[in-house]
């Protein structure tokens, strides 16, 4: 069974050698205004659309690496504005802000009061 397969394989590459070298079908490049057909045309064609495609992917690459290093670019742009911006917004807040800070910091100095008293009877005991 492994050699019949191999020699359909074998078979089957060879009808497709003989498709492409010997009939050219329908394939005309043409350059200048003269037709190029046969297996010349054939392999041309397939010259010319191979190489377009590994250019295309080419750019495709180049253009992905170009993005990619604007849009950080730009990202790094967008979080330093906001931390400016909020570094602005807390300034001009803060003034705002003084009466409610003043409360707590009255409470977190009656609490910071009570653990030193709270650490002196401890060591006391």
């Amino acid at each position: 069974m492994k050699k019949t397969a191999a020699f359909v394989i074998l078979f089957l590459f060879a009808l497709l050698l003989w498709k492409v070298f010997f009939y050219s079908g329908d394939m005309v490049v043409k350059v200048d205004g003269d037709e190029i057909g046969g297996p010349l045309g054939a392999l041309l064609a397939m010259l010319f659309a191979g190489g377009g495609t590994l250019l295309a992917g080419l750019i495709m690459l180049v253009v992905g690496a170009v993005l990619a290093v604007v849009f950080a670019g730009v990202g790094i742009i967008l979080i330093g504005g906001l931390g400016v911006g909020a570094v602005v917004l807390a300034l001009v807040v803060s003034p705002l802000l003084l009466p409610l800070l003043l409360p707590l910091a009255v409470i977190w100095y009656m609490a910071s009061r009570s653990r030193k008293h709270r650490m002196v009877r401890e060591q006391a005991v």
